[in-house]
């Protein structure tokens, strides 16, 4: 299989703006910061490291991709929401939402991380590549039309489907999240529309505390084209994968897409600071493997993860790594050092016989 994988050094200079102290060095290479947000660039720079170290960065056709232009953008967000971005990051950065603040020139690197997602959709969309992986930065998932939250900036992945849309390329697109939190800003883009069927796992009651309910399920033509899957706080390994062939597979199944995306968090990893979930860099390679067989099956195989949350430094690298050795069928392997610890730490029997038994409810209620 051809697996892309697209990642550019500039997406990892997003800085904090406001948040942090930032120290200009000219401009070449990244800024100097002290103190910051938990999302930072090291646990994507040490996936991209630990992917070279293994020798998997090697088999992957690996790219980079002009920022997303404004037409692209604009096909999302509006005019006056990506004029004042600019505005303000042309005036040394500034914040224009709920925790999302930017240094100089974030509106450039906004754009090219929207620009990875969006060559990534396109290379797969059209046959150039099989599959393929989208390192970006800053994530997406949060973000509305003109409201920014949680990180993101830009919609990276809406705006990925808008442009393939545009092409022709793809008409019914899956949109599935499994980062831990729920995926309010592509859920609210989607809400009114039966040709994108968005899914998302998330923990209850977790970022954002007003979304994500089992109950939203679309409104007008987009009724019954959203669905939400808010999992109990402990959920396990077993959880996911029992989320996954439950709702998940079937809802996809039922949908006939043309192309799978995924908005793909690793902050539902055991340690990681955002979250009290215990999946694993298994559970992580379990569900890519079965999205790549589901696309497989139903779309030629087309297939896209677009990288969203995941917060511990130590582990993101060995969650991803997973994913994309299971999303290019390889054998090349990062031994997770933490494996035997968290299989020990996973939920016992009887909470995990409960938390299934929860997903089976839900996905009655859901008709599925």
């Amino acid at each position: 299989m051809a697996t892309g994988f697209f990642w550019d050094e500039r997406c990892f200079w997003h800085a904090g703006g406001n948040y942090v102290f930032t120290m200009p060095v000219g401009g070449l290479v990244q800024p100097m910061t002290a103190g910051g947000l938990p999302e930072n660039p090291e646990t994507k720079r040490r996936l991209k490291n630990l992917l070279e170290v293994t020798g998997l960065f090697a088999e992957l056709d690996n790219r980079s991709a002009e920022p997303a232009s404004y037409e692209a953008l604009a096909r999302v967000h509006p005019e006056t929401y990506l004029d004042e971005f600019k505005r303000l990051s042309d005036a040394g950065g500034g914040e224009l939402g709920r925790c999302v603040p930017f240094g100089k020139g974030g509106f450039e690197l906004a754009a090219l991380s929207a620009g990875l997602a969006v060559a990534a959709v396109d290379a797969v969309a059209t046959g150039e590549l099989d599959n393929a992986y989208a390192l970006s930065r800053p994530p997406g998932h949060h973000c509305l039309p003109e409201d920014p939250n949680g990180f993101c900036l830009l919609a990276n992945i809406p705006v990925a489907i808008e442009a393939a849309q545009a092409k022709g390329l793809a008409k019914r697109v899956v949109v599935l999240d499994w980062d831990v939190h729920h995926g309010n800003g592509t859920e609210a883009i989607y809400y009114d529309r039966d040709d994108v069927l968005t899914i998302s796992l998330h923990q209850q009651g977790n970022y954002p505390l007003d979304t994500g309910a089992l109950q939203d399920r679309g409104r007008g033509a987009g009724e019954g084209y959203n669905i939400n899957l808010p999992m109990h706080a402990g959920s396990g390994h077993t959880a996911y994968l029992h989320a996954m062939d439950r709702v998940v597979i079937p809802a996809i199944e039922a949908f006939e897409p043309d192309l799978i995306i995924v908005a793909c968090g690793y902050d539902a990893a055991m340690i990681d600071p955002l979250a009290r979930m215990q999946a694993t860099a298994a559970t992580f390679a379990a569900m890519t493997r079965r999205m790549r067989d589901t696309a497989a099956k139903l779309c030629g195989g087309k297939l896209v993860l677009v990288h969203e949350g995941g917060y511990s430094e130590a582990y993101v690298p060995f969650c991803g790594h997973a994913a994309i050795a299971a999303l290019a069928g390889s054998n090349t392997a990062a031994p997770d050092p933490l494996a035997r610890s968290f299989e020990i730490r996973q939920p016992a029997p009887d909470f995990d016989a409960f938390l299934r038994q929860s997903i089976d409810d839900m996905a009655r209620q859901l008709d599925l």
